[in-house]
């Protein structure tokens, strides 16, 4: 009994330890199937270059063909053979292939101003051209082979996507996909109603709005301080009339010349008096005409100080 049993247990230990060998084998030989089937989806989806905001600058150079595309888009889904058959082709060609997922990569979509999906971008040494002819995988290398791009006009320079605009676009855009994504957070993880996602939106947009506005006028006054207005004086200012000794001469002259004729005239009424009168002597007339004219004549000095 006890032999039997020894040899038993040590059949049941060989048949675990054999058992145990395969299935190590068999899973290495797993392992190793799934190695080489990713090395050869690789190997065959490694002429498609994905596009993403940290590498976007590479299109700049060089010649390239670039889809932007949806996984949900089912035009986009039967463009997808073609496209990596371009991609396998691309040595040939001379051209390198990418796309842009825009579920992943919002910003791009921004910056390209992609509107329809797919959307095929042609680009040459950072002159992009949209792509509108058919998009079956021969109309494309004709494209690219026959140099038919030449013919199309490049997106001006205000579009271009390495402008300014352009790139205040794309971070607008990843702004409201963010901005969705905090609403979808909120209704569906919170339960907070739709309204009130959108009460709550409002009065950020409020604050953030005066706290822009306050730092724009602190900015304002520290580039263009303000000054303190001041009071104008206003000065008046007299003009004194300067007169020279010449003309004071003058006409402290012409006023004894009208002193003098004055003086004449009631001279010569007085005298024309006396005579009708036949009072006193001719000389008597002559010394009160010389008292009279004495009286009446000013003196040089005063009249000239009285000017």
């Amino acid at each position: 009994m006890c032999s039997c049993s020894g040899n038993m247990a040590g059949l049941a230990r060989a048949e675990l330890q054999e058992y145990g060998r395969s299935s190590c084998l068999m899973c290495i030989s797993a392992v190793f199937l799934l190695l080489v089937c990713r090395v050869n989806a690789q190997a065959e989806d490694h002429h498609v270059l994905t596009v993403a905001d940290a590498n976007w600058t590479l299109i700049l150079q060089g010649e390239w063909m670039i889809k932007f595309y949806a996984p949900w888009c089912p035009a986009c889904q039967h463009l997808q053979a073609d496209w990596e058959n371009l991609g396998r082709q691309s040595e040939s060609l001379g051209i390198s292939v990418g796309w842009v997922d825009v579920t992943q990569q919002p910003g791009l979509s921004g910056r390209f101003l992609v509107t329809t999906l797919p959307t095929i971008f042609h680009a040459k040494d950072g002159n992009f051209r949209k792509y509108v002819s058919s998009r079956t995988i021969e109309d494309i290398q004709a494209y690219v082979v026959d140099r038919k791009w030449a013919t199309v006009e490049p997106v001006p320079g205000w579009r271009s996507p390495s402008s300014l605009l352009m790139s205040g676009m794309a971070n607008l855009f990843r702004l409201s996909v963010w901005i969705r994504q905090i609403h979808t957070y909120l209704t569906n993880a919170l339960g907070i109603p739709s309204w009130g996602s959108y009460v709550l939106f409002a009065i950020i947009t409020l604050f953030m709005g005066l706290i822009l506005g306050l730092m724009l006028v602190l900015i304002a006054d520290c580039i263009w301080p303000s000054r303190p207005k001041r009071r104008e004086n206003k000065t008046v200012v007299i003009v004194k009339e300067e007169v020279s000794e010449e003309e004071v001469e003058e006409k402290h002259t012409s006023d004894l010349d009208n002193e003098s004729e004055r003086v004449s005239g009631d001279d010569s009424t007085e005298e024309d008096g006396v005579m009708t009168d036949g009072g006193g002597s001719g000389s008597e007339q002559m010394l009160s005409a010389e008292s009279s004219v004495r009286k009446r004549k000013p003196q040089g000095p005063d009249t000239a100080e009285g000017t």
